[in-house]
């Protein structure tokens, strides 16, 4: 039992519904265990179980709904606003881009795939906008936004600050929505979470650049900078680094932890709807961290290192993966080759950090689990 267990009581554990059992299976090293009993049990509760309530999610750019089930579970919902094949516009700046329901989907299972285990468990589902949205909203504001379309779809748009008016306005097929379903994380009164700013951070501005864009020696900086002077979270944004290049993610502007692990524990991999925007085109600047620190935690080494092999070909596991999901395909075929591609890419990179520093120097041995002493390795 995760050691978030500690603020759940009362009946046997086993009778808890699947959404309790994963918060309780949390630790400061992963979301959930590589053999997880619970997890494909609660992936089917987001697909089958009846939702009993929506509401709109507070802030944010785009429109997202927060969904209550009969068993009380909770999920993220991000509608679908385009389809598998369209890429991002090229003119379109990366904080302006729509966010991708199968992006959230094949995130989950990408991240799986890496062994990190750090995004909360995502399903596609085909959602009934009237029965399943419409009518069991008390949010007066987002049932005033459905109308029917000249084409005789039930649509609504809601209220965001980009993309909720009624030219962008959400329809169905009549009244079917393809969507993603994040399962929540604990509620905050029992498991605080604390944001961060990646020191990564674009400019999120139409001319300025940041300072790691004009500075090669930035990340000397960062790694005299707590907490990443210290123990694993230097090594977790290389992770982090690897994982949003592989989806072509450029939208990282802060992240998460739990308030309760101190510094010593992982980053929580949320937000990833920008990700599969572009599979013609490799984002070399989300590689700036790996190429600036080269530094890479050794699991993460190996691990790369057999999704390369012809074998264990990262592309045809995502692609068995995502076989599962009740949304399938989720990608298309060029992005799931555009993630061959971009793998060779980071393996490129450590490979010149090797050449350059030496392995000792660049790979780092992973922090020892079990031990309540052992606080990771200072970084260089």
């Amino acid at each position: 039992m995760g050691e978030l267990g500690k603020f759940f009581s009362g009946t046997v554990f086993w009778s808890y519904p699947h959404w309790l059992r994963f918060h309780i299976g949390i630790n400061r090293y992963e979301l959930y265990s590589r053999h997880s009993p619970v997890l494909d049990a609660l992936l089917k509760d987001l697909v089958n179980q009846r939702i009993t309530s929506v509401a709109m999610k507070s802030g944010g750019t785009q429109l997202k709904l927060i969904m209550t089930f009969q068993n009380n579970g909770q999920a993220l919902f991000k509608p679908m606003k385009q389809t598998r094949e369209q890429e991002t516009p090229p003119d379109f700046f990366y904080f302006s881009d729509f966010e991708r329901h199968n992006a959230e989907i094949a995130a989950f299972h990408l991240d799986r795939i890496l062994d990190f285990r750090r995004v909360p468990p995502v399903a596609g589902r085909l959602v009934n906008m009237t029965k399943e949205i419409r009518d069991v909203t008390r949010d007066k504001k987002l049932w005033r936004t459905f109308f029917i379309s000249p084409a005789n779809n039930v649509c609504f748009y809601g209220e965001c600050s980009y993309y909720c008016s009624t030219e962008h306005a959400l329809c169905g097929k009549p009244d079917q929505i393809e969507g993603s379903l994040a399962a929540f994380l604990p509620d905050l009164t029992l498991a605080k979470r604390k944001t961060w700013r990646n020191p990564w951070r674009r400019s999120y501005h139409k001319r300025k650049k940041a300072e790691w864009e004009v500075d090669p020696d930035y990340c000397d900086e960062v790694k005299q900078t707590p907490p990443y002077d210290r123990g694993s979270r230097l090594l977790d944004i290389m992770d982090m680094t690897i994982f949003d290049f592989l989806m072509g993610n450029m939208d990282r502007h802060h992240y998460e932890t739990f308030e309760k692990f101190g510094n010593n524990t992982f980053i929580i991999h949320l937000d990833n709807g920008r990700g599969f925007g572009k599979h013609s085109h490799d984002e070399l600047s989300i590689l700036v961290p790996l190429n600036q620190c080269c530094r890479v935690r050794k699991s993460t080494f190996l691990r790369l290192q057999l999704l390369a092999k012809e074998e264990y070909q990262l592309s045809v596991l995502m692609e068995e993966s995502l076989l599962r999901d009740r949304l399938s395909p989720v990608l298309i075929q060029p992005h799931l080759q555009a993630m061959d591609r971009r793998l060779r890419l980071v393996l490129q990179v450590l490979s010149g950090c090797i050449d350059k520093e030496g392995y000792v120097n660049v790979v780092e041995e992973d922090v020892v689990r079990d031990s309540a002493t052992h606080r990771g390795p200072r970084h260089r």
